[in-house]
């Protein structure tokens, strides 16, 4: 798909540097990431994304301009159980990774690149797509539809570190 100079494709193994940078930015922009763990966390999702862009585990698209990424998103997809809404446990997504540059930003790209990732779930019949939206994309997924009514509840475990 193409945006006035910009286009969205699919992501490959080669794109799991800007993926991961982007990443990294998403947490910064939100303001929760402590900037000691930033090396860690693009490590690890760098490892992440090499293992998981050529599997399918994470399915990726990117937008480009000219030579840059300058923006992208993802998905993952799981087998869903059946349930009232889905008898025969249809597909399930997990959309995230949403993120433009700031010099991109208000363009409409992150619209559209949502636009192709629920294209692409639609054509394989992916039931039910959710996300965590941060404050600045509540309003786009609000109005592609997604609704906020849920009753998920979260408990993080703390992290147990074994002695090596």
């Amino acid at each position: 798909m193409s945006t006035s100079g910009y286009c969205i494709r699919r992501a490959t193994g080669a794109d799991a540097d800007a993926i991961v940078r982007h990443r990294v930015a998403i947490f910064r922009d939100m303001g929760i990431l402590d900037e000691r763990d930033a090396g860690t966390l693009a490590a690890t999702s760098l490892t992440y994304f090499e293992d998981a862009l050529p599997s399918g585990a994470y399915v990726g698209w990117v937008v480009e301009h000219g030579s840059e990424l300058v923006g992208g998103g993802g998905l993952l997809v799981h087998r869903g159980l059946p349930r009232p809404d889905s008898l025969d446990g249809s597909d399930e997504g997990y959309l995230l990774n949403v993120f433009v540059e700031r010099e991109h930003r208000r363009r409409g790209l992150a619209r559209s690149l949502t636009y192709v990732i629920l294209a692409w779930c639609r054509e394989r019949g992916v039931a039910r797509v959710a996300l965590h939206a941060s404050e600045d994309g509540r309003s786009l997924y609000e109005s592609l539809g997604f609704c906020a009514v849920t009753n998920e509840m979260r408990l993080v475990l703390p992290r147990v570190r074994t002695s090596s």
